[in-house]
């Protein structure tokens, strides 16, 4: 039996997940996330295969400190030394064009992820100082790298480039790069196991952040989110798509500095923006009591949702399964349906009692639909997982 860790950094954050791996089998045996580094009130916890809980109010000033108390937490009880640990995966966010796929880390790998930091400012630069302190502490464990870009990297052209002049476009590296692809690859399969490999499925992962991808026969064609995770649908606090021309607008005539308005754009703006709810499950609770602003909120929302999907069903030449995953994606059923109604034109039915259910798998469309819809829970730590075990012969 392997045990492989797979190490998820944030800006503030360092989340983990414990595997045992034997043959096809992935079990959990211990998950948590050290929280608020480099803040005050920072903190580690764990979560036990048993469901037990710990939480231990630490100082953490630094991403190799909240590494060390996380390892501390699987040393009280999970594993008996961290030579047990056969592998460790990791999720960067930004891989740009060097990447087109999970590669074994090496001194050149870590180098080029930390060029990319200026692509992914706030988590490029923890990841790298993630990896090489396990490489310090484990010299002989191999890593691996697995990056949310990576699956976007078969767009063609006509889905990546932006009309700017080529200086941008070359020297600075402008493009559609998309996020979540990590969790688009792996809905997205699951899909295609049932309705087949050869297809055209649309992939909704919606949560706080959203993007929406166009996958045809198993490849990316494109992809809602941009050059940044900033770009697409309306988000929880992410304005998504607006005319380039509005965060100019701002500056000039508000005297506000790049920095203000980026953090308005993208903490802000969304479903924030427009009502005061951050928090989808407020936001929704707040539909439902009737609110006029959110349900006008609404309507801009799933009008987003569909517009997106409307363009991929032309980019795709037709759609065989739309899939929606992620938090609100897999637990709001009242969004799919919204989302669904709106496309009943392509002959979808909701069948109601499957699309009440929260956080399963489940197929969500009647039998005689001309396109089948599901819900299909994400798993991000176990493609890094997989991705780990593959790369590294274990």
């Amino acid at each position: 039996m392997k045990k492989i860790l797979v190490l998820n950094s944030g800006s503030s954050t360092l989340k983990y997940q414990l595997f045992n791996v034997e043959g096809d089998k992935y079990e959990v045996v211990a998950k948590g996330n050290a929280e608020r580094i480099g803040r005050e009130a920072s903190f580690v916890g764990i979560k036990y295969a048993n469901g037990d809980k710990k939480e231990v109010k630490v100082d953490l000033p630094d991403h190799k400190t909240a590494l060390n108390e996380v390892m501390k937490l699987l040393l009280d009880g999970v594993i008996s030394n961290l030579k047990e640990i056969s592998a460790i995966g990791h999720r960067i966010v930004q891989g740009g064009s060097i990447f087109k796929g999970s590669v074994v880390v090496d001194e050149k790998v870590i180098e080029d992820i930390e060029s990319l930091s200026t692509l992914a400012p706030l988590h490029n630069p923890a990841a790298a100082l993630v990896i090489r302190a396990v490489m310090k502490e484990l010299p002989s464990v191999p890593q691996v790298v697995v990056f949310d870009t990576a699956f976007h990297q078969t767009m063609p052209a006509e889905a990546y480039v932006y009309a700017l002049p080529e200086k941008q476009r070359t020297t600075y590296k402008i493009r559609r790069y998309g996020a979540h692809g990590t969790s688009h690859k792996f809905v997205a399969q699951k899909a295609a196991e049932i309705v087949g490999e050869k297809s055209k499925i649309i992939t909704c992962h919606i949560g706080s952040g959203a993007s929406i991808t166009a996958v045809k026969d198993g490849k990316c064609i494109d992809t809602s989110m941009g050059m940044t995770p900033l770009a697409g649908i309306v988000m929880d606090t992410r304005c998504g798509d607006i005319d380039p021309y509005i965060p100019l607008y701002i500056m000039k005539t508000q005297n506000l500095t790049p920095d203000e308005v980026n953090e308005m754009l993208n903490k802000q703006s969304g479903k924030y923006g427009l009502t005061g709810y951050s928090d989808s499950r407020d936001f929704e609770a707040a539909y439902n009591r009737g609110e006029p602003k959110v349900l006008e909120a609404m309507q801009v929302y799933v009008y987003n949702i569909v517009k997106y999907i409307g363009s991929y069903i032309a980019a795709l030449g037709g759609v065989d399964a739309i899939v929606f995953t992620a938090g609100v994606g897999e637990n709001s059923p009242i969004v799919r349906k919204l989302v669904l109604e709106r496309l009943a034109y392509l002959g979808i039915k909701v069948d109601e009692a499957k699309n009440n259910e929260r956080g399963d798998f489940a197929e969500i469309t009647t039998p005689d639909s001309k396109v089948r819809a599901f819900v299909i829970p994400t798993n991000e730590e176990l493609a890094i997982a997989q991705d780990t075990v593959s790369l590294t012969n274990l």
